[in-house]
């Protein structure tokens, strides 16, 4: 636990592999040098996606990647969320039109 703390804590304070860029992705927290919000991957394991099944989906990433946007869920869970919950009310308007 203390470890995760530690590595929680370094992501919080510099956000080494996640970035969130205004005009990019609505300014969510995004996997560096992708388009990929960390939101939509922690939706998807959510959903009982396991990480193999995320990797396949997305070659781009890598199993390190994942381990990041795991951390950096854990650390925000409030921004993710409210990034999921916004994202479900947008596709409920889409689907009732």
């Amino acid at each position: 636990m203390e470890a995760i703390r530690i590595l929680t804590q370094g992501i919080s304070s510099n956000n080494d592999g996640i970035t969130k860029t205004p005009g990019v992705m609505g300014a969510d927290a995004c996997i560096a040098g992708t388009r990929i919000p960390v939101w939509l991957l922690v939706s998807y394991q959510r959903q009982g996606a396991k990480d193999a099944d995320i990797l396949d989906q997305y070659p781009q990433l890598s199993a390190a990647n994942l381990v990041t946007v795991w951390l950096y869920a854990e650390a925000f869970p409030d921004q993710i969320d409210t990034a999921i919950h916004e994202q479900e009310q947008a596709d409920a308007i889409l689907d009732a039109s």
